[in-house]
């Protein structure tokens, strides 16, 4: 049976979806002023990960990630650059989705937009007016009224009282309390703005989530994800937003992954040490990325280092050899390690643990290729079958091991210096067969001797 931490309760739980068979998941997405950066990727990677094992293992999965295009950070950045908000936004949802299918993400089912639900947003706030849980001061904004809300704090385990402490009211502000937060921003010169009951203006941050998600799966769905550095205040004013308006539980279970890090710190725009997902993957593969962001727990951080990286290259080199010279045969056999397979990640999406079961397959295969090569080939499909879930081995062997050698190396040349130096071997001419070996890897590449023949691949 499946267990998910959930960041509400503070422990695992049985997964059991609301309604029968189908599950429901909403992800917070994208504000879309620049380029994603790698953090962004930890989280699109988990979710795509638990949209493929939640598939896997036969449920019928809605899955819907938003994406913001309008806040303060979208109006600013389309101003420097001369630009309306959605031509800015138009491009960066374009290099988001570029990023996305390098690294192997499914799409989701539904990817709606702030700007699309507008008339949604005037719905719930007015709702949340009539019940007293919002109010409007009389200068075009709205406030949602924190105090009167019984469970707020509930998620992130914060006490208002403790809250309160140090925070204050800006100059420019209508608030009668000082952590009531915006629903409704009134018009300000040069901004983009909407018609609202309460004069032009634009949503908060906040309302958008709770208004996308509820239009898209119900006022009540089983998964609520994002990074853990949602938790708070984003996903405590969802909760608090949504349930007052409703009268019903949000998020049956809500899901936080970690951050990457960098030098103890987390990677982030506004911390200016990040690296976009397109400047990691002019340096490294995709598959070698993604492995990276799979491999570790998805509740965990990722220090990022060059070093990582390269255990994740390592890694998958690891797998290629054991598939490379082995037919493609469908999977069979190696039951064991599928069960294993299955109960690491049925604890939570425990892939580190997963991880480990491939490995062990990766000997096995090893172990047998010589003495028993169809074995071996059905273990291989099993190793691609399993792999797939999470999202990696996409490719022929050689294809990832010699990835990168074009422009670097002629592959026909290295081709013709393996025959010659198969040739003096036969001949048994060993000082020019030593010779030949020496001029390869002068070139950057590394031969490998095998009974299948010689193979080649770029050194590390």
């Amino acid at each position: 049976m499946l267990t998910i931490y959930n960041t509400l309760s503070k422990t695992k739980e049985a997964f059991k979806p609301l309604e029968g068979n189908k599950v429901r998941m909403y992800v917070c997405g994208m504000t879309v002023y620049d380029f994603c950066h790698l953090g962004h990727g930890r989280s699109m990677v988990a979710f795509d990960l638990v949209t493929r094992w939640l598939r896997y293992s036969g449920y019928d999965l809605t899955y819907v990630r938003n994406i913001t295009d309008i806040d303060d950070k979208i109006i600013n950045r389309a101003n420097e650059n001369g630009e309306t908000f959605d031509a800015l936004t138009a491009r960066m949802i374009d290099a988001m989705h570029e990023d996305e299918r390098r690294l192997n993400i499914l799409p989701p089912d539904q990817e709606p937009r702030a700007t699309d639900h507008i008339a949604g947003m005037h719905a719930m706030i007015q709702t949340l007016i009539d019940k007293g849980y919002a109010y409007a001061p009389g200068n075009g904004d709205v406030y949602y009224r924190v105090g009167k809300f019984v469970g707020y704090g509930k998620l992130s385990r914060k006490k208002i009282e403790d809250l309160r402490i140090g925070a204050r009211i800006e100059v420019d502000e209508a608030k009668q309390d000082p952590l009531d937060f915006v629903l409704w921003k009134g018009v300000k010169p040069g901004e983009p703005s909407w018609e609202s009951p309460w004069g032009p203006g634009r949503p908060g941050w906040h309302i958008e989530c709770s208004v996308m998600s509820t239009c898209c799966l119900g006022e009540s769905f089983d998964i609520h994800g994002g990074g853990n550095d949602l938790e708070f205040p984003h996903h405590e004013n969802e909760i608090a937003q949504s349930e007052a308006a409703t009268g019903k539980q949000y998020a049956n279970s809500w899901m936080h992954c970690g951050m990457i890090r960098i030098n103890g710190e987390k990677m982030s725009k506004s911390l200016n040490n990040f690296f976009t997902i397109r400047d990691v993957l002019d340096k490294y593969h995709p598959e070698v990325v993604r492995y990276l962001l799979v491999s570790s727990h998805y509740r965990s951080s990722i220090n990022y280092s060059e070093d990582s990286l390269r255990e994740s290259k390592g890694a998958l080199e690891r797998f290629y050899h054991a598939l490379r010279g082995l037919p493609r045969v469908a999977a069979e056999g190696g039951e064991a390690y599928v069960e294993r397979f299955k109960a690491a990640m049925n604890d939570d999406f425990g892939t580190p643990e997963a991880c480990a079961v491939l490995f062990e397959l990766v000997r096995e295969i090893n172990r047998l290729r010589d003495s028993e090569p169809q074995v071996a080939a059905g273990l291989a499909g099993r190793l691609r079958e399993l792999a797939d879930l999470l999202g990696v081995l996409q490719l022929e062997a050689d294809d990832f091991l010699r990835a990168g050698a074009e422009g670097k190396v002629d592959a026909a040349e290295v081709e013709a210096l393996i025959q010659a130096r198969l040739q003096a071997r036969a001949d048994k001419n060993w000082a020019e067969s030593d010779r030949i070996r020496d001029q390869i890897t002068a070139m950057g590449v590394v031969l490998e001797d095998g009974k299948g023949g010689t193979t080649w691949r770029l050194a590390d």
